[in-house]
């Protein structure tokens, strides 16, 4: 299973970017895909999760503003980032899991197999 990542780059407070991650090779009808991020000198975390079904979950950080959604045809899960702020600012990350966790689950990052390389988000004040 192989992630691609894109759609980083550099927005202004308030700007909006849409990031894609395009899962390739032998994946699983049954799935969980994520975002997660790292800014620098910190931990990686969870930002949204969307799984199998059509089912989503959101971090309260970026809820009201992050949307994640997926089109199944084309194996490819986005988020919709609008009203960036600085703190936005962090490498974000695709993940995958050939298998559908409990919602609850969703934000461990130890329950994804499959990572991509990640793709910068850089927001300006």
């Amino acid at each position: 299973v192989q992630l691609q990542a894109s759609g980083g780059g550099l927005v202004r407070t308030g700007g909006s970017l849409r990031l894609s991650c395009a899962v390739s090779g032998r994946t699983s009808t049954m799935y969980t895909q994520a975002w997660f991020r790292q800014a620098p000198g910190k931990d990686r975390e969870f930002v949204a999760a969307a799984r199998s079904g059509g089912s989503t979950n959101v971090a309260d950080s970026v809820k009201g503003r992050f949307t994640i959604s997926r089109d199944n045809g084309l194996n490819t899960v986005y988020l919709q980032m609008n009203n960036l702020k600085p703190e936005d600012t962090a490498v974000y990350y695709c993940a995958f899991a050939p298998r559908r966790w409990a919602l609850s689950a969703t934000a461990t990052i130890a329950g994804y197999d499959y990572w991509g390389r990640g793709t910068l988000v850089t927001v300006s004040s």
